[in-house]
């Protein structure tokens, strides 16, 4: 097992902040877009960031296996044996990388036995980085500038301080639907922004209160959030109210899911699934 220090996570830092200046150069080109079998777009800087990372990793870590979204045909049966793997996503927000919103980033989170311990979420662009190890706390880099991120709590009556639910989604189009699952008549406001890791950045910092998914992501998009939230009260669940898996099934596909700033809220009371 590899020890959860801040040896490995600058080690991991700085593995991220390379690909991200891969990810710049890439930017500032033409690429070619091609379409996956699930239906979602994949460019060569997809492609180069994620083998550079597979590498850098594999070299710095031999025994600790890597599973990208651009190469994650590997068998439950396989994975199963892994006590404890990298996660990767070498583009997340692909379709915001071609529009060229600057909203994209690098994720590499560190699972050990079915649970995310370390993760960093890298916006080149954007000069923002957001990274948490378990039981180390959480943290944004803008720039420079680091500050850690404080727990995310309410005591007014634990409901919201302000009267307004402030959800995060990823297109303006979602958010019929996303008011469709809301409590009746309750107020809310949304805020646009692409890339899932970044909104879950918007969460744990306390900016939203929460971020809605009710289409496809991978375990790979979430599963730096999950360190992120745990290091600062908040949490993600699936319809059931109950928590996202890691290499627990067939399928890579997370259900639907919502990230919640302050879990001591009763999200239970505003969201109705059916």
């Amino acid at each position: 097992m590899l020890p959860l220090n801040e040896h490995l996570l600058n080690q991991v830092l700085l593995i991220a902040y390379q690909a991200g200046n891969h990810l710049q150069g890439f930017y500032q080109q033409h690429i070619d877009v091609k379409i996956k079998e699930d239906n979602t777009p994949v460019t060569e800087a997809d492609l180069f960031v994620s083998q550079f990372l597979t590498e850098k990793l594999t070299a710095l870590f031999p025994q600790t296996p890597v599973l990208s979204e651009e190469n994650c045909h590997v068998p439950l049966e396989e994975r199963q044996a892994w006590k404890e793997y990298w996660l990767i996503d070498p583009l997340d927000g692909t379709q915001q990388f071609i529009n060229h919103t600057d909203q994209f980033s690098v994720l590499i989170t560190l699972v050990r036995q079915n649970k995310p311990v370390l993760s960093v979420i890298h916006a080149p662009i954007l000069s923002l980085t957001y990274y948490a190890m378990e039981d180390f706390g959480a943290f944004k880099k803008q720039g420079e500038q680091v500050k850690k991120l404080a727990k995310n709590t309410t005591d007014f009556n634990r409901t919201f301080c302000s009267p307004i639910l402030r959800i995060a989604v990823g297109a303006t189009t979602s958010q019929e639907k996303v008011r469709s699952i809301l409590l009746k008549d309750l107020p809310c406001e949304f805020v646009v922004m692409g890339s899932s890791s970044l909104k879950s950045g918007l969460v744990a910092e306390g900016i939203v209160d929460c971020y809605v998914r009710l289409g496809q992501t991978g375990e790979w998009d979430t599963a730096g959030a999950e360190v992120l939230l745990g290091e600062t009260n908040g949490q993600i669940f699936d319809p059931q109210f109950a928590p996202l898996t890691y290499n627990q099934r067939e399928t890579l596909i997370n259900p639907a899911f919502v990230m919640v700033a302050d879990k001591s809220i009763d999200w239970t009371s505003i969201f109705r699934f059916n």
